[in-house]
């Protein structure tokens, strides 16, 4: 499942969904699996949603592959297709891959550049995986 409209302007959901999309999202992970009338109740803690604007939003997510639905009677119920850990490693490869297609070295650089302000862990995770790839050769 391959979000097509990556913004890069924006900030961590908002990055691959509307903010509306975000915020269901978010619901649907910590709450593992939710009728329309469930989500329209969380949120109408921040703001009045009409049903319906729920409701196509989430068929819309149903469509872009990032939720499933159930029947149970007469309700659908809603849950997300991965995890949003399993959700942003996935991005993430696809992120990666399609800059490594488009800019090849100047991606390698800028991400190098990048390590100054990385943490002493990922580093080390980073030599680990380094030194891995080249014992595969």
């Amino acid at each position: 499942m391959k979000i097509h409209n990556f913004k890069y302007n924006e900030k961590g959901l908002n990055r691959f969904f509307g903010p509306l999309e975000a915020k269901i999202m978010d619901i649907l992970w910590s709450h593992t699996e939710c009728s329309i009338r469930d989500v329209q109740k969380m949120l109408d803690q921040e703001r009045n949603l009409n049903f319906n604007t729920i409701m196509t939003v989430m068929n819309r997510l149903l469509e872009k592959g990032v939720l499933t639905k159930r029947m149970d009677g007469r309700t659908s119920l809603f849950r997300p297709v991965h995890s949003k850990d399993e959700f942003m490693d996935i991005q993430s490869k696809e992120i990666t891959h399609e800059l490594m297609e488009d800019f090849g070295p100047l991606v390698v650089n800028h991400m190098i550049d990048a390590l100054d302000e990385a943490d002493p862990d990922l580093l080390s995770l980073l030599e680990q995986k380094i030194e891995s790839l080249k014992k595969g050769r």
